[in-house]
């Protein structure tokens, strides 16, 4: 692969790990444990990416303050019991081990906590393809750029040969923010038609599609 691109920043949730339906489904879930308005499916899914404290008040605007740390710990409650069992989407791996081989520089940007995100690569064996990684409790939540512009200073890297993958609204509002080059995934929590608004330079559908635009643009 030539390196037109020296950093490739991934969204984890929805990208590389298919969790859509787990982080919806316990949203939901803690919700009901709280007898609150629980959250349809499409809402559900549009808060991912986004960091926990900023999904919840987004899928449950009626949210009270007090209400709130007891909602976070039901919704990690439901999510704790299912995530070591999240799968990774097909070829994700052999795909990021690939673009790594390849002396690509590789972040991830993501909604998750730290401990989250250690967890759910320790698990899936990822961590150490990976060169730097940012969180929602380390730096402000997509879609303000902060977290790409703090793994290109961190990686020596510059907008202009940085792109972003992520199946989300929030991933391509960032990468725009940070004038950054974006590809959309349409295998994961918002559709694509919502994608399509935010014109990445292509939208995918799996990770097969996927190596065959890093392997002609990257």
């Amino acid at each position: 692969m030539s390196k037109r691109y020296d950093l490739i920043v991934f969204d984890w949730d929805g990208t590389v790990m298919d969790s859509t339906a787990v982080i919806s489904g316990a949203i939901q879930a803690a919700c009901r444990d709280m007898d609150l308005t629980v959250p349809d499916d499409k809402t559900a899914r549009h808060v991912i990416g986004l960091g926990l404290d900023q999904a919840l008040r987004y899928a449950v605007p009626d949210l009270s303050e007090e209400k709130r740390p007891d909602l976070v710990e039901r919704y990690r409650y439901h999510f704790l019991a299912n995530d070591q069992s999240i799968p990774l989407f097909e070829g994700a791996k052999e795909t990021i081990e690939g673009l790594y081989n390849a002396g690509h520089k590789l972040g991830v940007a993501t909604g998750k906590s730290s401990a989250g995100l250690r967890r759910a690569m320790e698990a899936s064996d990822m961590a150490h393809f990976f060169h730097a990684t940012r969180t929602a409790d380390q730096t402000l939540s997509k879609p303000d750029p902060a977290m790409l512009f703090e793994l290109m200073d961190e990686l020596d890297a510059i907008a202009e040969n940085t792109l972003m993958v992520g199946d989300t609204t929030h991933d391509l509002q960032m990468a725009k923010n940070a004038k950054v080059d974006a590809v959309a995934v349409g295998h994961g929590a918002h559709p694509k038609e919502q994608l399509r608004e935010l014109l990445p330079l292509a939208l995918v559908d799996d990770f097969a599609e996927l190596r065959v635009w890093l392997s002609s643009n990257t």
